[in-house]
């Protein structure tokens, strides 16, 4: 794009080319970023991200190590207290989940935002800021109005605006968008055009992947908490068990893009991280609270997580293959099918999730920044921390739908109870005669004659 090349490949400055070696040595591209030339890569200024901003306290409590085992000891502070608020989360409830999932949106949506914003301000052209972030309000409309459709049906019936929102949702949607769309056509600059269609597809994309994917993670949340715990404890696993395999075995480099992951570190994150998901399934699964999904209880107003365990969460015999039997002396074991369930989530969380680290990494590269910002020290951004996740959570939810889920009555009920009564009674005459027929029901008694 000729106005980025002009920026990229600008002149003037005779430290550049030894500032851009200094990046790259931190990035660790060795003055190579993925084949791009000085000339086509977008020159972004350094931001925070790129600054230390580790608690003075811990700086000086760790001054006397190597910066290797330094950065190793902040990475595992701050990981621990991460952790631990993710379990008091847990332990706080749906609505502190879906509160969480919709704060963690909103702040890797501005880190990606901004990035773009660096290169677009430097012109002065309006709105791009504004209407970004109108776009991820007119998105979140559209998504969190469909769930509230979905599952708080009850609640839909009994409140009168929120009928007619219900009602009218996608075109106050498709309105909203179409407002922000015309903007856009509005806000066009001459000369800037290709500029500015590229950052309107920044935009539109920023929300693919971030607003899409979170509103994936509250929908595995409503099938049950397991759905949501199992899938993100499973990458943090796999992230930390790949960095210590890493760090103390790794030395065949992995892939470019992140040079300092290694084949060792991927290898035993992955047999620690089936082990892990292994484990963890078997404990949640014999607690209702986790495996029941999360309803919405409208006379009390409260989310309500009774159910009577379905299959996957119910002890079950299996028999070993022959192979296993011949080498552990069983020929029977006692599982929870989800444990079962639990390897292929553990297998793709540790074989395919880090793509969604490497993506990121090759994002970070071709604007030549370290991190995406540096809200956690030691870590990054929060983009940087869930990267993996929302790729995680994509598959969840497809796992879900196409090998757990089935019909749900729940849900058709509250589709029948917003139907007109009338509309009911023919739903309902329409089951009687089907019911009857399949012998399901005792036939109509015959008139008697008088």
């Amino acid at each position: 794009m000729t106005e980025l090349r002009k920026r990229g490949g600008g002149g003037g400055d005779p430290d550049s080319s030894d500032k851009e070696a200094d990046l790259d040595d931190r990035l660790g591209t060795d003055g190579e970023c993925d084949g791009d030339s000085k000339a086509n890569t977008p020159d972004v200024p350094l931001s925070t991200a790129d600054t230390d901003n580790t608690p003075q306290y811990l700086n000086k409590a760790l001054e006397g190590l190597p910066p290797r085992w330094k950065n190793y000891w902040i990475r595992g502070v701050l990981s621990i207290a991460m952790i631990s608020g993710f379990f008091l989360i847990i332990y706080m409830g749906p609505i502190a989940l879906i509160l969480i999932v919709m704060t963690v949106q909103i702040k890797c949506f501005q880190e990606i935002i901004t990035i773009g914003y660096r290169v677009y301000h430097s012109y002065e052209l309006p709105w791009f800021r504004t209407l970004s972030w109108y776009f991820l309000i007119c998105v979140n409309y559209f998504f969190y109005g469909e769930t509230l459709a979905d599952y708080f049906g009850a609640l839909v019936q009994r409140e009168e605006p929120l009928q007619f929102l219900s009602r009218y949702h996608r075109f106050i949607s498709f309105a909203l968008y179409l407002a922000g769309f015309c903007m856009f056509v509005l806000s066009l600059v001459k000369k800037h055009y290709r500029l500015q269609f590229y950052m309107f597809a920044w935009t539109h994309v920023t929300l693919l992947i971030v607003v899409t994917q979170s509103h994936l993670v509250i929908q595995n949340l409503f099938e049950g908490k397991i759905w949501f715990i199992v899938p993100i404890s499973i990458v943090i696993c796999n992230d930390i068990m790949a960095y210590l395999f890493g760090f103390f075995f790794g030395r065949t480099p992995l892939i470019k893009l992140s040079p300092k992951k290694t084949w060792e570190g991927f290898i035993g994150g992955y047999f620690a991280t089936v082990v892990f998901g292994f484990i963890l399934a078997y404990l949640l699964s014999q607690c209702q609270y986790f495996v029941c999904p999360v309803g919405f209880n409208s006379e009390t107003n409260s989310f309500t997580v009774e159910c009577e365990p379905s299959e996957i969460f119910l002890m079950q015999e299996y028999t070993l293959p022959a192979a296993l039997q011949n080498i552990l002396t069983w020929k029977t074991v006692n599982l929870y099918p989800f444990q079962i369930h639990s390897i292929f989530l553990s297998s793709f969380g540790s074989l395919i999730g880090p793509f969604g680290g490497f993506f990121a990494s090759g994002f970070k590269r071709a604007f030549k920044i370290k991190d995406f910002a540096n809200t956690i020290p030691g870590h990054g951004g929060i983009m940087d921390r869930f990267d993996c996740q929302y790729l995680m959570a994509t598959f969840t939810h497809v796992y879900i739908a196409s090998f757990i889920r089935g019909p749900n009555p729940s849900k058709v009920l509250q589709q029948l109870l917003m139907l007109q009564p009338i509309q009911q009674l023919g739903v309902f005459h329409t089951l009687h005669s089907h019911l009857r027929e399949r012998g399901m029901l005792p036939p109509a008694a015959a008139p008697q004659a008088e």
